[in-house]
């Protein structure tokens, strides 16, 4: 098959299986046809069902696109319609040799090298990527991953899973999230919950948009911003005066608050606090030992210390309970 007709197929083949669009950033799994390009060429491998993409790669699916040093988009026969008949078969005019596209979609991409993904909006950067489209699951691997948006970037050395239809990331493996007010968190492992971007009621999904509507939609309502963080192992806590230290801890943006639990230690200059829960305010600077019942709240004072202020005495807000990090299934 010639490179034109290579180019038309392939067209066809990612732009089966399409989903109705919708505001979902780095979703690669919603929108209309995906359109791919390269400098290199593209290699149509009919035995292994794969399509190959090399040299300045690019995948784009509405508002989405993805780059890197080669693209493999592994394809299969589309299953029966609700009628029960096979997917309608479109034979491109350009084709050559029977190739038969209509009748495949797309159900994973791979991604090798100087990965991004991005939109108006949110960026992703990897040295592998692997987007499951049947899951929804956005898999990134290699050194310094990256997820951004216009508030948060979180960063991570082993993997990040993003989930959008679920709404959030795991980071793993010296994971951080920086706010652009300068706020940070570390963990072994953290799992971000970002805002929806629609209005759905809960188990629904959500409209299609009218073409008035996506033009005029706001693009930070539609980035992934970060509205919960949840950390396991190894937890720091910094601000201006203190670094706070925990098992686990959960962290709202929206109010800079910061729940640490279980062997927290409040080091303020020479000075330390040590117990079993703690609250780090991020927008004051101020951090607090809360007493638990049955234990004893401990403490290092060292006189003449320029920062041995005792701490505040924390509000009586209701505290959230972090679960284990659970990969979904």
């Amino acid at each position: 098959m010639n490179v034109a007709g290579m180019m038309l197929a392939l067209l066809l083949l990612l732009g089966a299986s399409a989903k109705p669009l919708s505001a979902q950033p780095l979703d690669l799994s919603q929108g209309g046809p995906i359109t791919v390009t390269a400098l290199g060429g593209i290699e149509w491998r009919q035995n292994e069902q794969e399509v190959i993409a090399h040299g300045d790669a690019r995948a784009i699916r509405g508002a989405v696109t993805v780059t890197a040093d080669r693209l493999i988009a592994h394809y299969r026969p589309k299953p029966p319609d609700a009628t029960g008949k096979p997917a309608a078969s479109v034979q491109p005019a350009s084709a050559t040799g029977g190739i038969d596209t209509g009748g495949q979609e797309i159900y994973r991409l791979n991604a090798e090298g100087n990965v991004h993904i991005f939109t108006a909006t949110d960026q992703a950067f990897a040295d592998h990527a692997v987007y499951d489209l049947d899951q929804s699951v956005l898999v990134l691997t290699g050194g310094h991953l990256k997820l951004t948006n216009p508030e948060d970037v979180l960063t991570a050395q082993r993997d990040v899973e993003y989930w959008p239809d679920r709404h959030m990331a795991v980071a793993r493996g010296d994971a951080v999230v920086t706010t652009n007010t300068g706020r940070r968190i570390t963990a072994d492992t953290l799992v971000a919950y970002t805002i929806p971007s629609t209005n759905a009621p809960a188990g629904q999904a959500p409209p299609s948009p009218t073409p008035a509507s996506t033009a005029s939609a706001d693009p930070l309502a539609s980035s992934g911003r970060i509205r919960r963080v949840e950390a396991f192992g190894h937890v720091v806590v910094r601000t201006a005066t203190e670094t706070a230290t925990a098992d686990r801890g959960v962290y709202i943006p929206a109010t800079g608050i910061a729940l640490l639990l279980g062997n927290v230690h409040i080091t303020r200059g020479e000075n330390q606090l040590n117990g079993e829960r703690g609250v780090v305010d991020m927008k004051t600077g101020v951090a607090d030992l809360l007493s638990t019942p049955g234990t004893r709240v401990q403490g290092l004072v060292v006189p003449n210390s320029v920062n041995n202020a005792p701490p505040a005495q924390p509000g009586a807000a209701e505290s959230p309970h972090p679960a284990s990090p659970v990969r979904p299934q």
